[in-house]
């Protein structure tokens, strides 16, 4: 399957876990215990819902074949709440995720690690479909699943299913990104709608409906990076606007290349439906967490091109400028807004959306 091939939605109605687990409906702390649950559990459960992207033996540790050029490492825990939101769910999160924190420095990602953290009486079908949608978005990404961990505590001591991913990948000759090369000059981009996911995922927490449903934007990205880099542009830096959003994203920039960003406010991509929850909430888009966005900063003269690649790739349709890097008010962000007037978007202090990711 090819890396941003097929769909995210997956059809979970009437599943069960692929072989019985010695007819235990749920998880019980034997399935942590090293011992045959354990192994049963990984055999029945766990491989044949990972399909083609898992490794057949899924060891301890796993040997991989020498690779040319450099080598990009990424971790990352994923402890959402719910486990199922609308688009997705901690499955596909937890790989696309660490496909994207690897895109991000210019890698395409290899091979991943899945780590899980079970809590006891948790339903085997929700295991299942979490490990279906694991498996699922491994062969959409083009990663190879290569070992794993499960491990399970006691009830009262967790909440359902937390998921590791750890992710290697390589990084093409001559690919330099990072956060400390923006320039003043360069402009800002974004690669489509903001505040998708977190609207998505609080919308199962606070009963929100609307007229058209908000459904997690969770993606790999990687595809859409090599299209990018694939114009010859000199994309600087690249960032996954994920906890913090947009705003934390573009601050830790303007912080680490000691540049000032003016963003155009009626240009932030912010669909109607977030804009409305997060008036309700009181929170401010530029700030609610993304999973299938990136914002990108490319030199003036390349914004043309890039921009084209972006638009004509599934998870840049909505690509556009949404600012300029400046001299002016270093390591601060700004706004410009309707009214003539300017505000300053500073970083979160804390998690506006605590378990989004």
């Amino acid at each position: 399957m090819s890396p941003d091939g097929g769909s995210n939605d997956l059809d979970f109605e009437g599943w069960t876990c692929p072989a019985p687990l010695r007819n235990t409906p749920t998880v019980v702390m034997g399935h942590g215990g090293g011992g045959a649950m354990s192994g049963e559990l990984v055999e029945s459960l766990f491989l044949p819902a990972y399909g083609g992207a898992a490794r057949a033996d899924l060891a301890d540790a796993a040997v991989l074949p020498p690779v040319s050029g450099r080598l990009a490492f990424s971790t990352d825990s994923y402890v959402v709440k719910p486990m199922f939101f609308p688009g997705g769910s901690i499955g596909d999160l937890a790989v696309n995720g660490t496909v994207n924190d690897l895109a991000m420095v210019g890698a395409q990602p290899l091979y991943l690690s899945t780590a899980y953290i079970l809590a006891e009486g948790t339903p085997m079908s929700d295991i299942g479909r979490v490990a279906m949608a694991v498996g699922k978005a491994a062969e959409q990404a083009g990663v190879q699943l290569v070992t794993g961990d499960t491990k399970v505590v006691d009830h009262g001591s967790g909440d359902g299913i937390y998921v590791n991913t750890a992710g290697v990948g390589v990084i093409p000759d001559g690919v330099e990104i990072g956060p400390e090369r923006a320039r003043p000059g360069d402009a800002v981009l974004v690669s489509g709608a903001i505040g998708v996911h977190g609207v998505a995922v609080m919308s199962c927490r606070e009963g929100l409906e609307f007229t058209t449903p908000v459904e997690s934007d969770s993606a790999p990205l990687h595809g859409l990076v090599a299209d990018m880099l694939a114009t010859g542009a000199d994309v600087r830096v690249l960032r996954d606007p994920t906890r913090g959003g947009v705003s934390a994203s573009l601050n830790e920039i303007a912080r680490a290349s000691g540049v000032g960003m003016d963003l155009v406010e009626r240009d932030l991509p912010v669909p109607e439906e977030v804009r409305d929850a997060c008036g309700l909430l009181g929170l401010d888009p530029l700030q609610v967490a993304n999973e299938g966005k990136l914002v990108a900063i490319v030199p003036a003269a390349d914004v043309d091109a890039v921009l084209e690649a972006m638009r004509a790739h599934r998870f840049g349709s909505g690509a556009c400028r949404i600012g300029t890097v400046v001299e002016d008010h270093p390591r601060m962000v700004v706004a410009r807004t309707g009214l003539g007037g300017t505000r300053v978007i500073d970083l979160p202090l804390g998690e506006q959306l605590p378990r989004i990711c």
